[in-house]
């Protein structure tokens, strides 16, 4: 067993994930496979905003891309949206379901849990969003159909946090020049 790589962290050295602030989250299916949504486009006159289940991209495009959530998906906005109930110090600001990736600010209030300066997979604030958003979803879903590790990037400034908004709300837009875009 010696013979197993060691897993680099992704996290942010020295940081407590406990803290108030923004954090940017991205959670994968195994495989990259897309089982989440589809980017589709719509003629010209169709409002922005969910029109019958779709949920359209704040593009000001008529004509633009929007996001239409497969069950796996719709499943997925499900708990993310209910997630705020269990977590009272947390809160999604912004997100988007892609076909094989979700993207999710999730912010930190005052109030939360403090004193964990090492951040683990135990007392990450940020940890136990994730792993009981996979879990609720896994549940209903009858398996799992999450990548393990998921990828989250400390906000450090008001311009790194408005670049990842303006990413999330651009990303169905660019979905074909993604890095995590696929056919499959």
């Amino acid at each position: 067993m010696d013979d197993l790589p060691k897993r680099k962290t992704t996290r942010l050295k020295n940081f407590d994930y406990n803290n108030t602030g923004a954090v940017f989250l991205t959670i994968c299916t195994q495989n990259r496979r897309c089982i989440l949504s589809r980017i589709a486009s719509v003629g010209t006159g169709v409002p922005d905003g969910p029109v019958n289940n779709l949920h359209l991209v704040g593009t000001g495009v008529p004509d633009g891309p929007f996001v239409e959530l497969s069950q796996y998906g719709k499943i997925a906005d499900k708990y993310i949206n209910q997630l705020g109930n269990f977590y009272e110090y947390l809160s999604v600001e912004r997100y988007v379901i892609m076909p094989n990736h979700i993207h999710i600010m999730l912010f930190i209030s005052d109030g939360g849990p403090s004193g964990t300066p090492v951040p683990t997979l135990q007392n990450s604030v940020v940890s136990r969003f994730v792993s009981t958003f996979k879990r609720f979803c896994n549940k209903e879903y009858g398996k799992n159909i999450w990548q393990a590790r998921s990828y989250d990037h400390v906000i450090r400034n008001r311009e790194d946090h408005d670049e990842h908004i303006k990413y999330i709300c651009e990303n169905p837009v660019r979905w074909y020049y993604d890095e995590l875009y696929s056919e499959e």
